[in-house]
């Protein structure tokens, strides 16, 4: 059999099926479903309504964005330079850098900020291209 990518917008509720954990499932079509929790919790990520839009549509939070950065590792490469490498929830890393013209004005802290800003911007983007995607399909 050939393999392939799926993604969904669906809606879903913790249930237990035979003394088991797990979620009720509601796909777009109205079909419903059981999943059991870890194996639901691996492939869904909740939707969270993100306050600042004017309605109640899918969308893409600040709260979802930070949640999705899992581990953040900052280090100094030479002596005005910093370099953050973020982590993903899925294992997807991400690397940025930023670095300023003088040594004495160097600030790590700063520049960490900088690159945080950068990989939000980035997370951002991916998470709406797969909240698009869920929406719409690839058709």
């Amino acid at each position: 059999m050939k393999k392939y990518i799926g993604t969904k917008l669906i809606e879903a509720e913790p249930a237990t099926k035979d003394g088991v954990d797990g979620y009720r499932v509601r796909y777009a079509d109205g079909y419903e479903s059981w999943s059991p929790k870890d194996v639901f919790e691996r492939a869904y990520l909740p939707v969270t309504v993100n306050p600042n839009l004017r309605i109640d549509a899918p969308s893409i939070s600040q709260e979802m964005v930070d949640g999705f950065i899992s581990e953040v590792h900052t280090e100094t490469m030479g002596d005005k330079c910093t370099v953050v490498r973020a982590v993903l929830r899925n294992g997807f890393e991400i690397v940025e850098s930023s670095a300023c013209v003088s040594a004495e004005n160097y600030d790590e802290k700063l520049g960490e900020k900088i690159c945080l800003e950068k990989i939000k911007d980035k997370v951002w983007m991916l998470l709406g291209f797969l909240l698009q995607t869920a929406v719409n399909g690839i058709r």
